[in-house]
C-alpha cells in the first residue's frame, strides 16, 4: 500500500510548489540550452565541410592515369600533444563506377569506404564512427573535379563538438542541482517571511478566549490578502464580543425579572402565614400572589418565543390574512385598555390589503404596537392605524401621541429588556420584551419594522412587509 507524503507546513508545502515548479522550468531552460549549442556547433561544423566541398572543386588536377591530384599541401601527421590536429579536412574522391581517384593518406577507413548505396545529386551530411572509436562528420556529394564527374567526400572530427557539448551537459547537470537547491531554501525562507503574519495571528487567536474578546488580530497590511482576512476576523470577533455582552445582559435582565415576581411571590406568602387570617384575607393574598405568577409566566412565555425566534425553530402557517381586518380585531382586543384613558383609536384602512402570513404571529406584532401606543399615550390621547399598499410592499402604520422617543434611544428599542427612564419604567407594566418580539415577529415574514418621530409629538412605528403575491380586493 503506498502512503502519500504530505507535509503539515504551509510554507513548506509552498516550497515545495515553487521549487518543482523552477525545477521544471530549469530542466526545459537546460534542455533548451544544450539542444541550441549543439545545434550551433553542428552547423558550425557542417558550414566547415560545405566550405571544403567547394575548395575541393577547383584544388584537384587529373593525372594522365586517369587520378587525381590534390593541388592543396597534405595534412601534416597529427600531434599526439593537440588532438585537434587530425580533425581534418580529409578529402576522398571516386569515379561514378566506384574507382578511386584520390585518397588522402591520413583518411580514417570510414571516410575511404565507398559509398555502396550510391550519392544523391545534393550533398548529404553522416556521421560515423572510426574503429578507434573516434567520431566522424561527412560531406558526401558529387562534383566536377578537372573537367569530369566525380563522387567527393570531405572529412572532419566531431571530438571536438562532442567534447564541448559533454562539457556543457557536465555543467548542466551539476549546476541544475545546485541551482534547484538554492532557489528552494530561497523559496522557503520567502513563504516563511510571507507567512510570519499568520503565524502572529495564531498566536493572538489563541490567547482570545470568552474573557478577552476585546482583543483583536494584528494587521501588518490591511491592502492584501492576509490584512482582508485579519479584518474579516477581527469583524467576526467584534460581533461575537457583541452577541457576548449582548447575552451577559440579557441573562442579567431575564434573572432580574424572574426574581422580581418570585420575591413578590414569596414575601405576600410569608407575611399571610405569620399570623391566623380570615377566609378573604386569605383571598387576596392568593389572589396577589397569582398575579406575580400570572406576570412571571408571560415573562417565560415571551422569551420563550423569542429563543424560537432565535433558533429558527417557530414554523409559519401562512394563510390569506387582511390587514385592515386584523387591525379591527387587535384595536377592539384592546379597547378596554384605550377606553380607561378614554383615547381615541381611529383605523384607516380605505380598501382591504390580503397578504400571505402566520395569522397568530403577525397579530402578536400588531398588539403589542398598538399596546405600547396606548399605554404611552396620555388621557385623551389619539392613537392612527394606517393599512396602506404600496407597489413593492404593503405597510401598517401605528402612530400615537405620546412623549416620544429621543434619537439617542430609537436605535436601541428594540434591544430585549431595554427600557428608557420614566417612560418605560417599569411602573408602566411590561418587561420590555414586546418591542423585541414584535420585530422578531415582522422579520420572520421577510419584513421589517422602521420608527420614526412624529410631529409635532409622538411616535410612529411602520410595519413593512413585502408585497410577494397579495390579493388586493
Amino acid at each position: 500500500m503506498t502512503i502519500a507524503w504530505r507535509p503539515r507546513s504551509v510554507r513548506v508545502r509552498l516550497a515545495l510548489w515553487h521549487l518543482v515548479a523552477l525545477v521544471a522550468v530549469l530542466a526545459l531552460y537546460a534542455g533548451g540550452v544544450f539542444v541550441f549549442v549543439r545545434h550551433s556547433l553542428m552547423a558550425n561544423l557542417d558550414g566547415q565541410l560545405h566550405e571544403d566541398f567547394e575548395r575541393a572543386e577547383d584544388a584537384f588536377a587529373r593525372n594522365p592515369d586517369g587520378t587525381l591530384s590534390y593541388l592543396i599541401a597534405d595534412r601534416e601527421p597529427p600531434d599526439p600533444a593537440d588532438p585537434d590536429t587530425s580533425a581534418g579536412p580529409w578529402v576522398v574522391v571516386w569515379a561514378l563506377d566506384g574507382r578511386p581517384l584520390y585518397r588522402d593518406a591520413l583518411a580514417p577507413a570510414p571516410v575511404a569506404a565507398w559509398a555502396s548505396g550510391g550519392v544523391a545529386v545534393r550533398p548529404s551530411f553522416r556521421s560515423a564512427q572510426a574503429p578507434d572509436g573516434t567520431w566522424l562528420r561527412e560531406l558526401t556529394g558529387r562534383g566536377d573535379l578537372a573537367g569530369g564527374a566525380a563522387i567527393v567526400r570531405i572529412a572532419r572530427s566531431e571530438e571536438r563538438v562532442r567534447r564541448e557539448t559533454r562539457g556543457l551537459l557536465v555543467v548542466l547537470l551539476l549546476g541544475l542541482p545546485i541551482a534547484c537547491g538554492i532557489a528552494g531554501f530561497g523559496a522557503y525562507l520567502v513563504a516563511r517571511r510571507a507567512l510570519a503574519p499568520i503565524d502572529r495571528m495564531t498566536t493572538a487567536a489563541r490567547g482570545i478566549t470568552a474573557a478577552r474578546l476585546a482583543d483583536r488580530l494584528p494587521i501588518d497590511n490591511p491592502d492584501d490578502e492576509l490584512g482582508h482576512l485579519a479584518s474579516v476576523f477581527n469583524a467576526t470577533f467584534s460581533r461575537l464580543e457583541a452577541s457576548f455582552e449582548q447575552l451577559r445582559r440579557f441573562t442579567a435582565d431575564a434573572s432580574h425579572e424572574m426574581r422580581t415576581p418570585l420575591t413578590a411571590i414569596r414575601a405576600v406568602g410569608e407575611v399571610g402565614l405569620r399570623e391566623p387570617r380570615s377566609s378573604q384575607e386569605y383571598h387576596e393574598i392568593i389572589g396577589s400572589m397569582l398575579e406575580e405568577a400570572d406576570r412571571l409566566n408571560r415573562l417565560v412565555e415571551s422569551l420563550l418565543t423569542l429563543a424560537r425566534a432565535d433558533s429558527g425553530g417557530a414554523r409559519l402557517l401562512r394563510e390569506p390574512v387582511d390587514l385592515g381586518g386584523m387591525a379591527r380585531e387587535v384595536v377592539e382586543h384592546l379597547s378596554v385598555l384605550a377606553e380607561d384613558k378614554q383615547q381615541a383609536v381611529t383605523i384607516e384602512a380605505p380598501q382591504p390589503v390580503v397578504v400571505q402570513a402566520d395569522r397568530l404571529v403577525l397579530r402578536q406584532a400588531l398588539i403589542n404596537l398598538v399596546d405600547n401606543a396606548i399605554k404611552y399615550s396620555p388621557a385623551h390621547g389619539q392613537i392612527r392605524i394606517v393599512v396602506a399598499a404600496e407597489p413593492s410592499d404593503v405597510t401598517v402604520t401605528v402612530q400615537d401621541t405620546g412623549p416620544g422617543i429621543a434619537p439617542e434611544h430609537i436605535e436601541r428599542i428594540f434591544e430585549r429588556f431595554y427600557r428608557i427612564d420614566k417612560s418605560r419604567s417599569r411602573g408602566a407594566g411590561g418587561a420590555g420584551l414586546g418591542l423585541s418580539i414584535a420585530r422578531s415577529a415582522v422579520e420572520a415574514h421577510g419584513g421589517r419594522i422602521e420608527v420614526e418621530c412624529a410631529q409635532p409629538a409622538g411616535t410612529v412605528f411602520r410595519i413593512v412587509l413585502p408585497r410577494g403575491n397579495p390579493q388586493q380586493a
